[in-house]
């Protein structure tokens, strides 16, 4: 393997194909025929932003753990899933996601900048052609104006960043236009995969109206991963009046350590992202070398209590498989038989009247 990190530093353009992943020294040349095979069902994508920040020489590191292949993910356990959410069961209409009553998923498109290896849509995403057509976005709104309990609409993906600010804007404005609609999220990598198209037009597309508050929850699982570029796209995002949360996956090898998150969540609430989701991984086929046990993300969130003020946490969840919705899973403080509640230490106390 090629372990000159200048190779990656040089990199102009996405890496998608085993061979350019060779050439920039991030996988070996005996990993290829595996590769290859991968290669056939899941997609790789590298921004250049990405490949800079990895150390070719760091068979441990983490920003390559979370986006280059390898061929344990072509080995999966029996209660891994195709569809881990059960995103499919809760599809009305292609491009829409109805699994809560208040609140729907609405996905234009389903490319990204770049593709976690880690990703519970790893099956579907990267298909050019699963862009919503004009007519198939109507249906999808015809669908959404039409179930007036819904509250908020998250667009997702994909990653629907990818799309232009002339588009973003128009779908803006049409979720405006939906009176029963008080909330539009969009989803997104590209601040911190790809920050070069964050601009100023893009800011001004996703500003809130009169009638609808636009958020966007940016996905960012790795201190590092807040490099200056990052940290000047979430600052035209916030200086734009763009409201910005965040949302973390607990990754094995990446950040299931209370220090690294602590490291994390800090630059996060610096930089005027509130961290909102750290999520369990999804049961994805092919992802086991990536998920932690619940009891290890338990402990974890249980250490940052007392590191980080309650702006600074997120709340541990998980997606209960086949599309029963997500829940919180982090550490339990109060014990309702002996009425005590336990501190960040570990330590009981009594609550209320003793005896």
């Amino acid at each position: 393997m090629n372990t000159d990190k200048g190779v990656a530093a040089r990199i102009a353009r996405p890496l998608r194909r085993v061979d350019e992943l060779i050439e920039a020294g991030l996988v070996a040349q005996s990993q290829r025929a595996e590769l290859e095979v991968l290669a056939r069902s899941h997609v790789t994508a590298i921004t250049p932003a990405v490949a800079r920040l990895i150390d070719p020489a760091d068979p441990a590191d983490p920003i390559a753990r979370q986006y280059v292949p390898l061929g344990a993910e072509l080995r999966s356990s029996a209660e891994e899933r195709a569809d881990p959410i059960g995103d499919d069961a809760f599809s009305p209409i292609k491009g829409v996601v109805h699994r809560y009553p208040d609140r729907a998923l609405l996905k234009p498109i389903l490319v990204c900048p770049v593709y976690c290896r880690f990703c519970f849509r790893r099956e579907s995403v990267g298909d050019a052609d699963g862009t919503l057509s004009a007519a198939e976005l109507d249906d999808a709104f015809a669908y959404l104006s039409g179930r007036s309990e819904l509250r908020e609409i998250i667009v997702t993906g994909g990653d629907p960043l990818m799309l232009n600010a002339t588009r973003l804007a128009d779908l803006v404005e049409r979720v405006a236009r939906l009176p029963h609609v008080e909330v539009l999220r969009f989803h997104s990598r590209v601040p911190v995969a790809d920050p070069e198209r964050v601009t100023l037009a893009m800011a001004n597309a996703l500003r809130s109206t009169d009638s609808l508050a636009v958020w966007v929850s940016v996905h960012v699982n790795h201190p590092r991963e807040l490099q200056p570029a990052a940290r000047g796209a979430l600052k035209i995002l916030a200086d734009a009046g763009v409201p910005l949360v965040s949302q973390s996956v607990l990754l094995k090898g990446v950040n299931d350590d209370p220090a690294i998150l602590e490291e994390l969540f800090r630059a996060l609430i610096r930089n005027r992202v509130r961290p909102y989701y750290l999520h369990h991984p999804d049961l994805t086929r092919g992802t086991s070398h990536f998920r932690p046990t619940i009891a290890e993300g338990r402990a974890i969130m249980r250490a940052l209590r007392g590191r980080l003020s309650g702006i600074a946490q997120p709340t541990y969840v998980l997606d209960i498989p086949g599309g029963a919705g997500k829940v919180p899973v982090g550490p339990d403080w109060w014990d309702e038989d002996r009425a005590l509640v336990t501190d960040w230490r570990g330590r009981k106390h009594r609550y209320g009247k003793e005896g």
